[in-house]
């Protein structure tokens, strides 16, 4: 089971992974840990990552970036009609009001949404998590910025099914930070002791983000967060592009605005000067050939020139963290450590600002750009049952308040209540309680509207269904659970009324005991999360009761709160049975809870079939580019063997090429050529070790003499044929010229070498017949191998090869040939 944690950044991308016992960050096929996030599309296929970028610039029109906060917005948001003026590819309008993406693929027009371009990008990081896991890879965890807003969230989720992947959880890009960051630590207070604040930085290409978190032994617990989410890296490479957009018109009469070319062109290297200047004091000079017209370009600047360009980019910064402070009621004192992420935080400018609002240095113990990453692989590491991690939690907050919006049954009157305040804890849930005689709609709402960054405050409209009036016609009490959940997601989770159960049906059904009377309601303890939150309301009055703690809802209302809105308090209760009649004694009632459908009507929400056809459409490009991949790699494999064979044809193959155009018959000579020497050498020993062995049988050798006749008759027979074969062969050869196919190939030698020794073999290595030995008490006495003798005359031409004229009928096929 794969583990793997995806930063998906604006302008470049990290795969983490877990593997041999620790978190690693992984290179893409050119090597490279930084995937940039861009698509380009061609004529055959997709390019996306490096080799995207690569082409950004030639194919401007058709290439995609800078679209991650295209996310969960209309086209018509005013961030995404200002964005579009920026971009080299054309915006437009989908069917449902998103944000589309135009550009030519496949030779024809094509229309993407935001969805489908990020899933281009994270089927290429699945690619390359796969290719370096050698696994498949389906569950992950992925990075988000922490003020994303539901919105934006469900449609990154999206985006992650189109590609098949199960994203275990969406995890703030700070909070992912602080869980790298303190799960090595292992001089963290005790859990008793007071919390080590750590205050975290991360200037990215896009935005600005800050959060408090406090550390204990495996615990970790974010305070609150803050951000910019238009002040980055981007807006400091704008300002240098600006500066050198006016200095080229002024000095080379040149608009680099006009062209879209020019203007990347010029933004790629700002960004280079503004890099060297973070490491040089000094003047960095800047040079563009072929700029426009084919006119070369240059200026210089130096780091003081910068940051007085950029100054009111540098006093943003202290914005996020002020708010940061206000919210977590923290002093700089109280602040144990700084740590900073994210590749603009690289500016010395910046890095100073944040140090002199904290009057401390900034550390960086962190790797600025994976951090991200490597948190989310952790995070997922966690989640998953593959890996056994240490014990680590995580309690994260929710960046805006949530409220919740419901129509009373009084006319024109509605309830409203904060669910879940700024900085609340995450995931998190809260039953609410209503009484209701039918169905009933619920609004939830950022209750901060001016602090979101997003255009629209509400979340989603919820309907609650098949509520009805109990038998007796009173309302019937409605359980509501709502939850921010592990992606940071406001939802209606699930929806329930209690009915009471007669007592004939206790027995077929699950039920929970209540105490009830006409007069009061008392407010369940239920045991299954932190805090329960529910909600008894009463014509116009309504109350919650959080944490044992009682707080007015609005609209606010001049009658004192009633009884069934109190908590029950067992001694006040006690105290009101001395005031009732005995016949009054509450009654045990018991209940069951009957689960009701909901109806959620979201913000911003892909359907189904709309999903469907993405996922399918996502198929068919993949194949298309893999199909197109195979026809390149044929093509590159083609390449290559026309320049080799090109220079092998006036060296080693220059004797064996003829007047045919093909090569493989040219290269085939060569390799029989080579080969067909040693094989027939090869062969030829073989024969004269066979025949000497028939020679030495027919001359009553002792090694041999147990061969049966008939048998040995066959090897002479095999020897025989095999010779005369190979005397053929070899003067069929003689007669062929290099650049001629040759008359024996190589596959024909090793057939007859191995049916030779089929055939031989067996027969020549037939082992003696043991004959038992009269002396028992000492066997080695009669073993020949350990006895020695002078052999006589006779014996000793038997061992020899003949070297006179005459030669046994065996010899015969003695072979003398040259066998070059």
């Amino acid at each position: 089971m794969a583990v793997v944690g995806f930063d998906l950044g604006f302008q470049s991308c990290y795969i983490a992974v877990a593997r041999a016992g620790g978190i690693e960050t992984v290179a893409n096929e050119f090597s490279d840990r930084c995937t940039p996030s861009v698509v380009s599309f061609g004529s055959k296929n997709r390019a996306i990552g490096v080799a995207a970028k690569n082409q950004q610039i030639t194919h401007a029109h058709n290439t995609v970036s800078n679209f991650k906060r295209f996310h969960g917005r209309a086209f018509n948001d005013p961030f995404v009609q200002k964005e579009k003026e920026k971009l080299s590819y054309d915006l437009v309008p989908m069917k449902n009001g998103g944000v589309g993406v135009k550009v030519m693929y496949m030779d024809e027009e094509h229309i993407f949404s935001v969805e489908q371009i990020s899933a281009m990008l994270l089927t290429k990081l699945k690619e390359t998590a796969e290719s370096n896991l050698k696994k498949p890879v389906t569950d992950c965890v992925i990075s988000v910025p922490s003020f994303f807003t539901d919105a934006e969230r469900r449609s990154l989720l999206d985006a992650a099914q189109i590609v098949g992947l199960n994203c275990l959880r969406l995890m703030n890009d700070m909070t992912a930070v602080a869980l790298n960051y303190g799960i090595y630590k292992q001089d963290l207070p005790a859990p008793e002791e007071k919390p080590r604040i750590v205050v975290f930085v991360d200037m990215g290409h896009s935005a600005f983000q800050v959060s408090a978190c406090a550390f204990n032994k495996s615990k970790l617990k974010v305070l609150g967060t803050a951000f910019d989410p238009f002040l980055g890296g981007r807006n400091f490479d704008g300002k240098l592009v600006d500066y050198f957009c006016a200095e080229i018109k002024s000095k080379y009469k040149l608009d680099p605005k006009t062209k879209v070319r020019a203007l990347l062109r010029l933004y790629q290297e700002c960004e280079k000067l503004k890099k060297l200047m973070s490491s040089n004091s000094t003047d960095i000079p800047l040079n563009i050939e072929c700029f426009m017209n084919d006119t070369d370009v240059s200026g210089k600047m130096n780091r003081s020139q910068f940051e007085e360009l950029c100054a009111d980019l540098l006093q943003r910064i202290e914005m996020p963290l002020l708010s940061l402070m206000e919210q977590t009621q923290l002093k700089v004192e109280d602040v144990n450590a700084v740590e900073i992420v994210g590749g603009a935080t690289r500016i010395p400018a910046v890095k100073e600002r944040i140090a002199k609002f904290f009057g401390k240095d900034v550390s960086t113990t962190l790797n600025a750009d994976e951090a991200i990453a490597r948190g989310c692989a952790l995070q997922c590491a966690i989640l998953s049952p593959a890996f056994k991690v240490r014990e680590f939690s995580v309690t994260d907050a929710t960046p805006f308040p949530i409220s919740l919006l419901w129509n009373t049954e009084a006319e024109d009157t509605e309830g409203v209540h904060e669910v879940f305040s700024r900085n609340h804890a995450a995931p998190f849930s809260k039953v609410l309680t209503f009484y209701r005689k039918g169905p009933f709609e619920l609004e939830a709402f950022y209750s901060d509207p001016n602090g979101v960054p997003y255009p629209e405050s509400k979340i989603g409209r919820y309907v609650i269904q098949n509520v009805a009036a109990q038998k007796d016609g009173e309302k019937s009490k409605v359980k509501v659970k709502v939850r921010v959940n592990t992606h940071g997601i406001f939802s209606v989770s699930t929806a329930s009324m209690v009915e009471p159960v007669k007592s004939e049906e206790c027995e077929d059904v699950s039920v929970e005991t209540e105490v009830e009377s006409q007069d009061q309601r008392p407010i369940e303890n239920l045991s299954d999360k932190n805090i329960q939150q529910e909600n008894s309301e009463a014509g116009t009055q309504s109350q919650v009761q959080t944490d044992g703690q009682q707080t007015s809802q609005s609209p606010p209302s001049s009658e004192p709160p009633s009884e069934e809105n109190k908590i029950p308090d067992v001694k006040k209760t006690n105290e009101k049975k001395g005031d009732q009649p005995p016949e009054a004694k509450k009654p045990k009632i018991k209940v069951k809870n009957v689960e009701l459908p909901i109806e959620a009507n979201l913000v911003w929400q892909l359907g189904k079939d709309l999903l469907n056809m993405y996922i399918e459409t996502e198929g068919k490009m993949i194949m298309q580019d893999k199909l197109e991949k195979e026809r390149n790699d044929a093509k590159n494999a083609v390449e290559e063997y026309v320049y080799e064979f090109r220079d092998k044809l006036s060296g080693p193959y220059e004797k064996f090429v003829c007047e045919k155009k093909l090569g493989t018959p040219i290269e085939m000579r060569y390799q029989e050529a080579e080969e067909r020497p040693r094989l027939l050498q090869e062969l030829g020993h073989r024969l004269q070790y066979y025949a000497t062995i028939a020679g030495e049988f027919r001359n009553k050798d002792e090694k041999y003499i147990h061969i049966d006749e008939m048998e040995m008759m066959k090897v002479e027979k095999c020897v025989s044929e095999v010779v005369e074969w190979m005397n053929n062969a070899v003067s069929a050869q003689a007669k062929k010229s290099l650049d001629q196919d040759p008359a024996v190939h190589s596959s024909e030698i090793k057939a007859k070498l191995q049916e030779l020794n089929n055939v031989c073999e067996p027969v020549v290595t037939q082992p003696k017949p043991k004959v038992d030995s009269p002396k028992e008490e000492n066997p080695l006495s009669e073993q020949s191998d350990y006895k020695t003798e002078d052999m006589g005359e006779d014996d000793k031409n038997s061992e020899m090869p003949q070297q006179n004229g005459e030669c046994h009928p065996s010899d015969q096929n003695t072979i003398n040939m040259d066998l070059d």
